[in-house]
């Protein structure tokens, strides 16, 4: 009787809960009138159109063969969570259902996030930059059934949309052998651009070289604002980076002058973040006073390690204070709870670009009462910075330390007057809607953060920093490192996204630097396996050097040599070899890092700016460079204080224990540590201290 009363009761929940489902699931198909096969997929960017009209599609096999099979073009959309102008046109377009069926009757309708395939992005950026001359996102490119492109652009508005659609669609219903051609031709010329020499000529890797490409460069430098010439400015922290190693090996007085601009212009301007700390994308003035509002992960990671690395050459506070306030927001506004950082943070919030950030006059004033002329001399809220609708972007003209003399204020008094502006103005930013989180957690960005904690750790010897470092490198190894393989791109119960080269090449070199910091060879063998695994798996045997992805599947061969957004993944691959050969005295490696630097020498001469990282690479090659190893028990100590001077064209190594690596072994005493400066496996006499060591290295 009981246990009938309990099946009944157990039944009863049931339908109730079956129903209560039934019910929420109605709800949703009601709140969306559309929904997709987007709706499968975990990146934040594809989820966005999970409720177009348009039957969007993510990259796949699949849906290349089926437009095979149904003798339609391939529609290929790319863009990223946080990208304003991809808002701009899903609004404007790919919500339109009048747009949308035109879409699905005549194409296979495909979206890429950038971030998760930036193979794929990379491929048709490189399509659409041969055919118009630019390139960005949205990225919207029109292809045969079999991913050759016959169109491509940006942006367009709905109207510009829907004639190019029905001009390509109708060019390839009655003329398909012209779009084969056209098609044909693009895919071909995409191949060329993916084309590398290989060369040998190490005679050529001369200081020559790097005074040539920096002779070619300086015309485009803006003397007054900092960074290169042009109506938009980026921050290029890996072109800057080598600069500074440039002026200090060489004392060249005007890079060293040029890079201390720029990092001050970067650093006061719209492009950071006042109150909250952390930098955005660019800035769309050539003054860095407004910003594109969206704040990326790796922009941030190498951030960090340049004004780490300038702090120490320049001793500047400022650049201490970007520092600490950038690992502050990272770790408030980026990291999971177990370690590792976000992709992004979007530019819009509200349906408006930049509009968490922003300030009104009467605003500001409210809040800060009495203090609001001081503040408004600080940041300039007089008329200057206004940028759209009354709002102000805060930017500043001047270092803190300039500004107080002005003003006759002590720094110490006016640090605590800041604290109370951002205090108050922070609470009442918490209140706005806040910009959308992008959450994948991808490889390359946060082995960029790793190198970031670590210079920031060499720089300040804060302990947090490299406990940050070591965190985030053992989640990437747990989560996205299985099997001998690495992914792009991880999500807690998301689609994985397998590793591209600078997914390997980043983290081994991320790996390397924890390496040089904590002295634990477990780094260093993981290091040397990645390395193996890049050597197995991505060697283009024509090149010499290393594709984009393992698959061959995309319409070209991708062999990226420059520098983007991030470094190139086969400059870095360079650098490791050439690092891992001095480590283990391979010359097979040394003359392997060679080679791909011989290979590039024209374009760096030519575009010094676009191949910075080859550009670093030759210092270390046409310059004296040194290995310094330190072996003994108190080796962590002495390693500190050498990672805390700034000693460019160095490799700083050390064991507390006795090891066979070459740079230690048989140099191993109890009771005793030392410090051997090395050249080309030619060393000093050992000494004991740190400023003995750096004159031998000026008196080699």
């Amino acid at each position: 009787m009981i246990k009938d009363i309990y099946i009944k009761v157990f039944v009863l929940v049931l339908l109730v809960f079956t129903a209560c489902k039934e019910k929420a699931q109605n709800i949703e198909e009601e709140k969306h009138k559309f929904t997709n096969e987007l709706i499968s997929e975990t990146s934040p960017y594809l989820l966005q159109h999970a409720h177009n009209p348009v039957n969007w599609r993510a990259w796949s096999q699949e849906a290349l063969d089926q437009a095979e099979k149904e003798n339609k073009l391939v529609l290929i959309s790319v863009g990223y969570s946080s990208c304003h102008w991809c808002h701009v046109m899903e609004e404007e377009t790919f919500e339109d259902e009048e747009v949308a069926k035109m879409m699905n009757e005549n194409f296979i309708n495909i979206k890429v996030d950038r971030e998760e395939r930036p193979d794929v992005d990379n491929v048709y950026m490189t399509a659409v930059q041969l055919m118009t001359g630019g390139g960005g996102w949205p990225l919207n490119v029109i292809a045969l059934p079999n991913g050759k492109p016959i169109y491509g652009n940006t942006y367009h508005t709905k109207q510009q949309w829907t004639d190019v659609l029905t001009r390509i669609s109708d060019l390839y219903k009655t003329d398909p052998d012209k779009a084969h051609k056209v098609a044909n031709s693009i895919a071909e010329g995409v191949q060329n651009v993916n084309i590398v020499d290989p060369s040998s000529d190490h005679e050529g890797l001369t200081e020559n070289v790097v005074t040539e490409s920096i002779r070619k460069w300086k015309p485009k430098w803006d003397h007054e604002w900092g960074g290169n010439l042009g109506s938009q400015k980026f921050p290029k922290p890996v072109s800057l980076s080598f600069l500074l190693d440039y002026s200090i090996l060489t004392g060249d007085e005007s890079a060293k002058k040029h890079v201390k601009n720029t990092l001050d212009k970067i650093a006061i301007g719209g492009m950071y973040d006042h109150l909250a700390g952390g930098f955005y994308r660019y800035s769309v003035d050539n003054e860095w006073r407004v910003p594109h509002f969206e704040k990326m992960l790796y922009d941030n990671a190498q951030l960090l390690s340049l004004y780490s690395k300038a702090y120490m050459v320049y001793k500047e506070p400022e650049y201490k204070y970007v520092v600490e306030e950038t690992i502050a927001f990272l770790n408030r506004e980026m990291k999971n709870a177990d370690g590792a950082y976000y992709a992004t943070l979007d530019a819009d919030s509200d349906g408006e670009e930049g509009k968490f950030y922003v300030w009104k006059e009467d605003e500001l004033k409210t809040i800060l009462k009495d203090d609001f002329e001081l503040f408004a001399n600080y940041f300039g809220v007089e008329g200057q910075n206004v940028w759209e609708n009354g709002n102000f972007v805060l930017r500043k003209d001047i270092l803190d330390s300039v500004f107080c003399e002005k003003q006759n204020i002590e720094l110490a008094a006016f640090e605590t007057k800041k604290k109370k502006w951002k205090n108050l103005l922070l609470a009442k930013r918490a209140n706005r809607v806040r910009p959308g989180v992008d959450d994948k957690i991808i490889t390359s960005w946060n082995a960029l953060l790793i190198n970031g904690f670590v210079d920031a750790y060499k720089a300040f010897g804060k302990d947090i920093y490299l406990e940050n470092a070591v965190s985030t490198f053992n989640y990437i190894k747990k989560n996205s490192y299985n099997d001998n393989q690495l992914q792009h791109s991880y999500k807690e119960g998301g689609k994985r996204t397998i590793g591209f080269l600078e997914d390997y090449t980043f983290l081994a070199n991320a790996a390397l630097n924890l390496y040089g910091t904590t002295l634990d060879n477990n780094y260093l063998k993981f290091a040397q396996k990645l390395t193996s695994i890049v050597e197995a798996d991505f060697k283009d045997e024509t090149s010499g050097m290393y594709r984009y992805n393992k698959e061959k599947s995309l319409i070209a061969t991708l062999i990226r040599t420059d520098d983007g957004d991030i470094p190139s993944a086969n400059a870095m691959m360079a650098h490791n070899l050439f690092n891992l050969g001095h480590i283990n005295y391979d010359v097979r490696f040394l003359d392997k890092a060679k080679n791909m630097l011989s290979s590039m020498k024209p374009l760096l001469i030519e575009y010094a700016d676009s191949y910075a990282k080859w550009d670093a690479l030759l210092l270390n090659i046409g310059y004296p460079f040194y290995e310094i190893a330190v072996v003994g028990e108190n080796a962590n100590t002495l390693m500190t204080e050498l990672n805390g001077r700034f000693i460019p064209n160095t490799l700083t190594v050390g064991s507390t224990t006795k090891s066979d690596l070459p740079l230690f072994k048989n140099r191993y005493e109890e009771n005793e540590t030392y410090i051997y400066v090395c050249r080309n496996n030619a060393c000093k006499l050992p000494v004991t201290n740190v400023e003995t060591a750096i004159e031998q290295i000026n008196n080699f």
